[in-house]
């Protein structure tokens, strides 16, 4: 018997005669539609799902490193003829430069940092100052060049640099006022009376990060230490490094540098906890996406089992004419791998489509839901993300075609060993 090139011409044909024949002509033309949108739909979702979740890492991140510290040096120093410890930084400007050698750190600022209550006629909103230099403040990337902002930097020794949730709760804008009140205030003979003062708002940032904008306020270091009685002092050291993903290298030479009484606190200890549960929920949302593939690809067996029964007595006429098992399994596999490509192609486009006008589609849905659909306070960023990374991309596509590619195969070995001769008996 002759032998055909494997994936001949002709085999292609009848492959495509196959899949688009109608029902009277024993095709299965609606379970081929069928497997087509459900291969569609699920590499579709798993895109979508993992361009989402790669986006909201990303962008939470982002918030946390563009305007937190990578890591933050304290200073805990035994007093004196006591079992107490003192937590300010006495010599800060000698540590600080300690810090700022060590190899991997771009900068180090000294904060002051201090809860108060943020007044303004009858409105009241708890906030935390920071106390920084004017210098340090505009090497913070998310304050310097924040998604929205109102003032300038310029007047920031003037006055206070504040976020836009801040600004809201208190109904202010740049160059209106607001009372910043400190429980630990004048220390007199009746005790500790609160201090008030007055500052002007020069500064309106929007950092992207709920609870940074609901509670942040900027003060010049100076004015802080004079508000919150750290005269000479700082509370604690604001380390930015070069790679933050690597910043478990750069922290034992700044415990080095800070000395013994030094601890440290890095980014990843406080989001830790948040990255390592987002990198369970990706896993575990691979997973269950991954089988909705695999139920999408097993449209593709129901398809080609009946299409190999009503095509029986082609199958035996074939045979009889020369075609060999090889080009009948080679000829189904086509069918069935044929859906399974076209299908994971139109997911992967919609896929891509979706992740890269997600702005527009989630307004839209925002807007036909009446709005709320997305909680800032919840969430911690404003809106939904969405990051195409080529990993994710290629790993959808991969699954996508082994898995239609390989459940293609067992329906289309049966298709070439049928026996030609029972297959035609009955013909």
């Amino acid at each position: 018997m002759a032998q055909t090139r494997p994936f001949a011409r002709f085999e292609w044909l009848i492959a495509w005669r196959y899949i688009r024949a109608k029902r009277a002509e024993g095709g299965v033309s609606t379970m081929t539609w069928i497997s087509l949108i459900g291969i569609t739909l699920a590499v579709f979702a798993l895109i979508a799902t993992l361009a989402i979740r790669s986006g909201f890492r990303a962008e939470f991140v982002d918030t946390i490193l563009g305007s937190n510290a990578h890591v933050t040096v304290y200073e805990q120093t035994p007093i004196a003829g006591t079992d107490q410890f003192t937590r300010i930084i006495s010599d800060y400007a000698a540590l600080t430069a300690r810090i700022s050698a060590v190899p991997g750190v771009t900068r180090a600022a000294p904060l002051v940092r201090q809860q108060v209550m943020a007044n303004r006629g009858t409105d009241n909103a708890g906030v935390e100052v920071y106390g920084i230099t004017e210098a340090d403040l505009r090497t913070v990337p998310r304050i310097v060049n924040p998604e929205e902002s109102v003032g300038t930097l310029d007047d920031f020794q003037s006055g206070i640099a504040i976020g836009s949730g801040v600004a809201q709760e208190l109904g202010v804008t740049v160059g209106d006022q607001i009372k910043l009140i400190s429980p630990n205030g004048v220390r007199t003979a009746m005790g500790t009376s609160p201090r008030v003062n007055v500052y002007t708002v020069t500064y309106v940032f929007t950092a992207g990060r709920y609870d940074i904008d609901r509670t942040r306020v900027y003060m010049p270091l100076e004015e802080a230490q004079s508000f919150f009685n750290r005269e000479g002092v700082a509370d604690e050291i604001e380390v930015m490094v070069a790679d933050p993903d690597a910043v478990e290298e750069v922290m034992p030479g700044i415990l080095e540098a800070a000395g013994d009484y030094a601890y440290l606190w890095s980014w990843r200890d406080s989001a830790g906890a948040f990255l390592r549960a987002l990198t369970v929920e990706d896993n575990v949302m691979f997973v269950l996406l991954s089988i909705l593939v695999l139920i999408a690809s097993m449209n593709i067996i129901s398809g080609l089992i009946m299409l190999v029964k009503n095509k029986g007595r082609d199958i035996g006429i074939l045979r009889t004419m020369g075609l060999t098992e090889g080009s009948i399994l080679r000829i189904f596999f086509i069918c069935g791998a044929g859906i399974g490509t076209v299908g994971t192609v139109l997911g992967l486009i919609l896929g891509c489509l979706f992740a890269l006008y997600i702005d527009p589609i989630f307004s839209f849905v925002n807007y036909a839901a009446g709005g709320g659909v997305w909680d800032p306070e919840i969430r911690g960023i404003y809106a939904l993300p969405a990051q195409l990374n080529a990993g994710d991309v290629l790993s959808s596509v991969a699954l996508s075609l082994g898995l239609s590619w390989i459940v293609t195969i067992f329906p289309a070995r049966r298709a070439a060993r049928m026996n030609p001769v029972e297959a035609l008996r009955y013909e």
